[in-house]
């Protein structure tokens, strides 16, 4: 009960660290003069690779996508760069909101499936503890 409330504070002191003057931008999306809509970099601040790479993957397993890349600017910069270059059937945005979207539904599975076991963890052993008696 108390690692729930410590949890819990810990989660509200994360939302309001960022007050509403400093926040900046969290996606600019950035494409050469003369490309298409095929070929864009999207420049993600306050990331770091464990979305560039996660992201990367989802992107990477669609079979529309030519290329798909991110770098980090600079290790005490936390933003990166993630270029996405389509074969031209689909527009980079589209894919990049495709990555997004199946990134979300994993990450939802996986704390769905983790709630569970802790649930049935929690539950066996209540149940151990009452025939204990």
């Amino acid at each position: 009960m108390e690692e729930d409330q410590e949890l819990e504070r810990k989660m509200s002191g994360l939302k309001t660290s960022m007050t509403e003057g400093e926040r900046k931008t969290a996606l600019e999306m950035v494409q050469a003069a003369g490309t298409d809509r095929h070929c864009v970099t999207f420049v993600l601040h306050e990331e770091d690779h464990t979305l560039g790479n996660s992201l990367r993957y989802m992107i990477m397993k669609n079979p529309e996508v030519e290329f798909c890349g991110y770098t980090t600017t600079h290790p005490s910069e936390s933003k990166i760069n993630l270029r996405i270059q389509t074969r031209g059937a689909l527009p980079a945005v589209e894919l990049f909101q495709r990555g997004l979207n199946e990134l979300m539904n994993v990450c939802q599975h996986v704390l769905d499936t983790f709630e569970a076991s802790v649930k049935d963890y929690k539950d066996q052993k209540a149940s151990r503890n009452e025939s204990a008696f």
